[in-house]
């Protein structure tokens, strides 16, 4: 009779180390979004967190939806929760929008902690660096930076709101508000969101200021703090400045010209209202969340115009998600530049290398899978028009947060599918690609093939 030997033979030392080097990082990553999630769910289900009963589904929504910085609700976030309630989402938005290793090497620093060799390869997953010598820096660069525009936005609001709320009433509006929008939350206290302020230009210029400068990218105030003029940026910062504005000025001219004349919009609101709220409408999909003006009754051309933002999202190592800015500039240029038959496409003075080139591709083709798939999904658990489905799956994979309404009434199918856009988009389809995936040398190579494409 035949014996089976079940026992594992042991990885050797340096087998080990592949492993750990190749998979830890996106793992790390999940899992510790993951547990964050968890936690968060259950203190949302704690007594005196909540005005209402709610159910596991709905705390596990709320939380994932605070952690992955999206904004997306099925409940009333002002009214279903107590300000206990409230200041664990507040909680639990900075954490997912600073980022867990920067929370985490900070951590270690002041506790004269080493960090690892697996630490420092998840932490620079997170913060899409190559250089490791440089993340401790940049994680104590993140929370100063972030903790200094914060109390200035804090500050602005709550001198705004004491004059016409109590003093208690004015600085938790404050608090909340400023951690939402600097983290690209859109988390609001009201369920209209920020319509009752829709000409004003205090709450205007405060909010999107602070998810702006929270969507640009760490690594660009970095270089800018330091580097403090144009010619001295690096490449990626000039690309983020430049396209961002040029994006923000296109989107705000579009908006302004499609919804002027639309009653149910903009046509009803005088002049400087019109211009803030479009303003307002065009910076908000990347990827903030908040809304001035009513989503679902915007014209067709004005919908597919934020479906695309929200896609495109903002910087890399930034608050906001999706493909990212410079990705999408990148498939532009490598696009123009194959129509030009030009092999080397360059911008301000550098080649774009055919690496960077590849993981645009790869990261906007991962991500419109993931989209595709979860629009079919939700096409069939979910009875609710075309637009409504794509419009939402949309704004959970950019962890956007805009909605037409449709989050609200979505099935339990339809509401997994939704939390595990918002985990796969706060992640990055390419984190997730890396761990299903773990590189692998090849031995042998094939013959170049040219194939008719198009």
């Amino acid at each position: 009779m035949t014996r089976w030997n079940l026992q594992r033979r042991p990885l050797s030392r340096k087998a080990k180390s592949a492993y750990k080097i190749q998979a830890a990082p996106p793992l790390i990553l999940s899992l510790s979004f993951l547990a964050v999630i968890i936690l968060g769910t259950l203190l949302l289900l704690l007594p005196g967190m909540t005005t209402q009963s709610i159910t596991f589904a709905d705390s596990l929504f709320t939380a994932t939806s605070a952690v992955t910085v999206t904004g997306l609700v099925v409940v009333d976030t002002g009214t279903a929760f107590t300000t206990l309630g409230l200041t664990v989402i507040a909680l639990l938005i900075q954490i997912g929008g600073l980022g867990l290793m920067t929370f985490a090497v900070v951590t270690l620093i002041a506790l004269g902690g080493r960090i690892s060799f697996l630490q420092q390869s998840a932490i620079k997953e997170a913060f899409n660096q190559t250089d490791l010598s440089t993340l401790a820096s940049t994680a104590r660069s993140v929370l100063i930076f972030a903790f200094i525009i914060e109390m200035i936005g804090f500050t602005i609001l709550a001198l705004f709101w004491l004059q016409s709320k109590p003093p208690a009433e004015a600085l938790f509006h404050a608090f909340f508000y400023t951690i939402s929008a600097f983290n690209n939350a859109g988390f609001a206290l009201s369920s209209d969101s920020l319509s009752f302020y829709v000409g004003n230009p205090v709450v205007n210029l405060t909010i999107t200021g602070l998810f702006i400068i929270g969507g640009l990218g760490f690594s660009v105030w970095i270089d800018l703090i330091k580097k403090r003029t144009w010619h001295k940026l690096s490449v990626y910062s000039k690309l983020m400045i430049s396209s961002t504005i040029i994006v923000n000025a296109i989107a705000l001219l579009l908006i302004y010209s499609i919804e002027k004349d639309n009653p149910n919009t903009l046509a009803n609101l005088d002049t400087t209202s019109q211009w803030w709220a479009s303003w307002f409408q065009a910076v908000t999909p990347r990827t903030a969340g908040f809304n001035t003006v009513d989503i679902s009754a915007l014209e067709n051309a004005t919908t597919w115009l934020t479906l695309l933002l929200m896609f495109i999202g903002g910087g890399s190592m930034s608050t906001a998600s999706g493909i990212k800015l410079v990705t999408f500039i990148v498939l532009i240029m490598s696009a123009y530049s194959y129509l030009r038959r030009d092999p080397s496409p360059a911008i301000f003075g550098c080649t774009l290398s055919s690496e960077t080139r590849g993981k645009a591709l790869a990261l906007t083709l991962i991500s419109t899978v993931i989209a595709w798939l979860s629009i079919f999904i939700l096409s069939i658990t979910e009875n609710a028009a075309f637009i409504d489905i794509i419009f939402e799956a949309i704004s959970a994979l950019g962890t956007v947060g805009l909605s037409r309404g449709l989050t609200g009434e979505l099935s339990d199918a339809g509401g997994l599918v939704i939390i595990f856009l918002m985990f796969i988009g706060r992640l990055g389809p390419l984190t997730i690609a890396y761990f299903l995936a773990s590189p692998r040398q090849k031995r042998i190579k094939y013959p170049n093939s040219t194939l008719p494409v198009g």
